[in-house]
Formats: structure tokens, C-alpha cells, sequence
């Protein structure tokens, strides 16, 4: 049973199984997809599925917003009329979305006190963060402790990105207009990382097909760990769950993780993706612990 007095807070980008958020019992802001008139909680109003199959519909790319500083202050006051006497708040990267600044306004209302951490990137780069402090909590450790081991696993985090087109990076603003209009013609797979440092993605490299560009980004990924330790690897996908599957299968035969988790990459962040986009988000644990 985890200490209730210290609750665990995280947005929707964070990509975990809903069994773990349970499962831990985390708290979850959401996001919002922004589909014309329709703003659609993260997770509540869209699950992943049904925004991919929008997208297949021809569906118009959607836009995205970020929680009010109004919502999270409602949710650490639920947290603390449910006993809460302490907060960590753990959101993708500042240099991603206004969610990490909205926290931290919502954290100077309220009168407990939170604790507000970027975890400089989306996805899993958040999720096994998030899944480190209620490890620790579980633990018995204490909030010092907790924002300690986050900080230790963000230090260790490598996430790529292997993308099935440019056009949704385009159109999100995150590439220049005349690098997607390149890829576009040139009908380029784009890989990218996030940089846990300054909290952005960076293009790694292309490939000209997507059997090329997931060899080139499972080798870039697995390049940058240290093997020989015990690894924690996420596998996200954009509603292809059979190859996101046998990706996760091919990484335990050749690297035993101590553990794999594969999920669905969220509307949020999808919208940058796109279909059929593989990530791999994990770290190494030092030999004989986390």
C-alpha cells in the first residue's frame, strides 16, 4: 500500500498503461485534442484507437491545448481532501507544451505543498519517471528521495522516434516549411531524439522506406545504452500494435530487459507523430538497483 499522504501527480502525455496508473494509484491531468468545435479530454474523450482511425478517415489534422492553471489546482485540492499532505507533479518538457508553467502557477493556490518536476520529454520519457517516484513511494522513501530518483532516471533516459512521414511534425510547427516540403517530396522516414537536457526533439537521421528507418533507429536507440546493465524499455506505437509488438519481441531476445512495456502513443502527441510512428523510451539501471 503506497503512503496516500504523498500524492503523485502526471498529465496525459505520460503514455503509461492505464493498469500501472491504477495499478500505482497516480493522479492524471489531461490534455485536450482540439478537433474543430470538439475539445476532447486526452485519454477520456479520444482514447488512442479512435483518434488513429479519425486520421484513416481523413480526418483534418487536429490541434492540441494544454490544462488550465484553474484544473490543476482543482486536481491538487482532490488530492489533498483525499489525504493528500504532500504533491509531486511530474509533465512533459517545458520546451514541449505550457503544462510544466501551468503546474507551477496552479502549485503558488494551493496550501500544501507541490512539487513540480519537467522530466524533459513526452511519452515514456515521463512515463518511467513517473513510474520511478511511485516505485520509491512504494518504497517507503521520502519526497526528497522521490524528486532525487526521478532526477537519477531522467539523467539515464534515451528516446527516439522513428516516424512514417514528416507531414505531422510539418504541420505542427515543430520542422521548417521548406525541410517537410522536402521530406514530403522525397517521401522521407524522419527519426528524431528527444534531448532530455534541453527538454526538444532533434533530427537524427532519414531513410527512404520504413523498414530502413526502424533498422536505423533501433540501432541508433540500443548504441546509446550500456547493454550489460538491467534496462527498463518502452515501446510506443501509432495504432500498430502488431509491429509495435514484434518490435517489443525482438528486444527481449536480444537484450532481456528486466522490463518492457508496449502502449499506444496518445492523441496529444500524436498529432506530431502521426500513424504508424515507433518509439523506443528506456534507460539502464546501475548494477543492483533503479
Amino acid at each position: 500500500m503506497h503512503d496516500s499522504r504523498v500524492a503523485i501527480i502526471t498529465d496525459s502525455t505520460c503514455d503509461l498503461p492505464q493498469e500501472m496508473i491504477d495499478q500505482y494509484g497516480i493522479y492524471v491531468q489531461p490534455l485536450r485534442v482540439i478537433w474543430g468545435e470538439e475539445q476532447l479530454r486526452d485519454r477520456i474523450d479520444i482514447q488512442p484507437q479512435e483518434f488513429y482511425d479519425r486520421l484513416a478517415q481523413g480526418y483534418p489534422i487536429p490541434t492540441s491545448s494544454q490544462p488550465s492553471v484553474l484544473e490543476f489546482v482543482e486536481l491538487y485540492q482532490r488530492a489533498q481532501a483525499e489525504g493528500a499532505e504532500e504533491i509531486v507533479t511530474l509533465t512533459l518538457s517545458s520546451g514541449m507544451s505550457g503544462t510544466y508553467q501551468t503546474a507551477l502557477q496552479a502549485a503558488q493556490q494551493v496550501s500544501l505543498p507541490v512539487h513540480v518536476i519537467d522530466t524533459k520529454g513526452p511519452t515514456m520519457t515521463l512515463g518511467w519517471q513517473v513510474l520511478a517516484v511511485a516505485r520509491a513511494r512504494l518504497a517507503g522513501v521520502n519526497v526528497q528521495g522521490m524528486l532525487a530518483v526521478a532526477e537519477k532516471v531522467r539523467r539515464s533516459l534515451v528516446q527516439y522516434v522513428c516516424m512514417d512521414t514528416v507531414e505531422y511534425l510539418r504541420k505542427g510547427g515543430r520542422i521548417g516549411k521548406a525541410i517537410g516540403l522536402l521530406a514530403n517530396m522525397l517521401d522521407i522516414k524522419p527519426i528524431i531524439q528527444v534531448n532530455h537536457e534541453s527538454g526538444v526533439v532533434e533530427p537524427i537521421a532519414v531513410a527512404r522506406t520504413h523498414r530502413k528507418a526502424v533498422e536505423v533507429f533501433y540501432e541508433k536507440f540500443f548504441s546509446r545504452l550500456d547493454t550489460s546493465l538491467p534496462m527498463r524499455i518502452a515501446v510506443l506505437h501509432g495504432g500498430v500494435a502488431e509491429e509495435a509488438q514484434q518490435l517489443a519481441e525482438r528486444i527481449t531476445a536480444d537484450f532481456h530487459p528486466v522490463e518492457i512495456i508496449v502502449n499506444t502513443t496518445g492523441p496529444v502527441l500524436g498529432i506530431h507523430t502521426g500513424p504508424r510512428a515507433l518509439a523506443l523510451a528506456g534507460y539502464c539501471e546501475e548494477a543492483g538497483g533503479a
